[in-house]
């Protein structure tokens, strides 16, 4: 179980390895994502030869990008005897039968690993290898359960050394965030519904079948939102049905963003539609996604009067579904800040796709949902810190720093990228974006820059990935898009560069 929240509660291993042996030009066509798992399964003993790995290791399947000229990039994880390898995936580029780069979350040897299990069992733990930023050991994972005191589910995930007790990582794994509607946020829109009989239902059936469900205020499944006429909710809080409204319409907009500018089908890209929950809690000022219903949660905030059904929480909620699907980066230290910043960038990108003259496109985080009730933004991407908190520039101690506030160094990344620094005003929005030399960046364009990062993060980044190894991955996919010597190479290394990292 997985579960993403917006991060709103407070504030509200070693760089991966990459070979490369050419690149597809700077003219090639962006990838076009599919999932045929059933190929990446006949290719993995193939691979496994190939990578030399040692005896009881075995590739897992888990994800496929295929370029347009026919490189494909298997996404594996790995097990040893049987046993799950944390910090062990790796994507494998590959064409014409010919291994092109190698990306590995460690580079450690499994060789030899002693692991037989211990002669007394760790009551409600499962037995697995970590090899997170560690030499390969065997340890416990323990999954503890429980409700925070804010109402946000919690899942904290422990590894424990099987030989020393010691403590190898913890970490929460909740992560913090066609009929017509009256929606809080976007005003009146158009949504996908399904006809039962003399009812509507607020299910998508030209997106996966994705549906919206009412929770009353309370936890669980809820129910499914059902109308007479097909004109849904009244603009308000004082209508349930308006918070499903702006979860039906960011739900969409959410798919029709990776299908549209990045030719994934879905949040798994395998089609099916994700569920959105509504009216969870008692003026819980949360929201937050979860692998194992495959839906994202959304409270009604304070008073129960201002729901968390923003479109960019909506496409950030849904992001932290697509980087478990692809990259899987850890939630915890320097791969957690850029699981939060994937989410932020893909929200930011989102709400400038849906050009919503109500929601305009912006690089603020959660600006419309007012959750402080100053009316300011949640995170700011120009320049992080101006929320007190997040980081500007990466330092030696970023790893340090909560998830949501390191997210700071690659969401002024992502803006540096696209529009570049200093002053500006961008649908009536006016930014001024420092950089950490005080030398200027030239942007490359939001529309190149969104390219760069997805590409780096379905065919690049691996769960171990930090700052050093994005810089990396993000070069190494602008050199397949637009080729090494293009200036969108050299504007990512310039960008990087200008929130210090090297």
């Amino acid at each position: 179980m997985k579960r993403k929240t917006l991060g709103i509660t407070t504030a509200l291993m070693s760089a991966a390895a990459l070979a490369t042996t050419g690149t597809l030009g700077a003219n090639a066509a962006p990838q076009q994502a599919v999932n045929p798992l059933f190929s990446a399964a006949e290719q993995a003993g193939t691979i496994s030869t190939a990578l030399g790995l040692s005896g009881g290791e075995q590739l897992v399947p888990k994800d496929v990008v295929r370029d347009a000229d026919g490189t494909s990039h298997f996404r594996f994880d790995r097990t040893v005897n049987g046993l799950e390898v944390i910090g062990g995936d790796v994507v494998v580029a590959q064409k014409a039968g010919q291994l092109t780069s190698v990306v590995k979350a460690t580079e450690a040897s499994l060789a030899g690993l002693d692991t037989s299990a211990p002669a007394a069992a760790q009551a409600g733990s499962k037995l697995v290898v970590f090899a997170l930023d560690h030499a390969p050991v065997l340890a416990w994972e323990t999954v503890k359960h429980s409700v925070k005191e804010d109402q946000t589910p919690s899942e904290l995930h422990t590894f424990t050394d099987v030989k020393t007790g010691e403590t190898l990582l913890s970490y929460d794994d909740v992560h913090n965030a066609e009929g017509t509607g009256q929606s809080t946020f976007s005003g009146t829109v158009s949504l996908n519904t399904t006809q039962s009989g003399s009812t509507f239902q607020l299910k998508d059936p030209a997106r996966g079948n994705q549906a919206v469900n009412n929770l009353n205020n309370g936890s669980g499944n809820g129910t499914l939102f059902t109308d007479a006429d097909n004109k849904w909710g009244n603009g308000t809080y004082t209508d349930k049905a308006t918070a499903g409204v702006d979860a039906a319409f960011g739900a969409a907009k959410t798919w029709d963003y990776y299908k549209n500018v990045h030719g994934r089908n879905g949040i798994k890209n395998n089609g099916v539609g994700a569920l959105s929950k509504v009216h969870y809690g008692n003026n819980y000022s949360n929201a937050f996604w979860n692998d194992s219903c495959f839906c994202m949660t959304y409270g009604d905030g304070t008073s129960n009067q201002h729901p968390l059904t923003s479109l960019d929480v909506a496409a950030h909620e849904m992001s932290h579904g697509v980087t478990s699907a692809t990259a899987g980066l850890i939630y915890s230290g320097e791969s957690g800040g850029l699981n939060e910043a994937t989410s932020d960038i893909f929200g930011s990108t989102t709400e400038f796709y849906a050009n919503n003259a109500k929601d305009v496109g912006d690089y603020l985080i959660g600006e419309a949902i007012n959750i402080r009730g100053d009316g300011k933004p949640l995170r700011y991407m120009d320049k992080p810190s101006k929320d007190g908190r997040s980081l500007d520039y990466w330092s030696s101690s970023a790893g340090n720093v909560d998830v949501h506030y390191s997210s700071g160094i690659a969401n002024h990344f992502f803006y540096l990228l696209s529009e570049g620094s200093g002053k500006k005003t961008i649908n009536g929005v006016a930014y001024d974006s420092p950089t950490a030399d005080g030398q200027p960046v030239t942007g490359i364009t939001r529309a190149k820059a969104e390219k760069i990062w997805y590409r780096a993060l379905t065919t690049k980044f691996t769960s171990s990935t930090k700052y050093a190894a994005a810089r990396t991955g993000t070069l190494a996919a602008a050199a397949d898009l637009y080729g090494a010597s293009s200036p969108e190479y050299a504007a990512v290394n310039r960008a990087w560069a200008a929130v210090n990292v090297k």
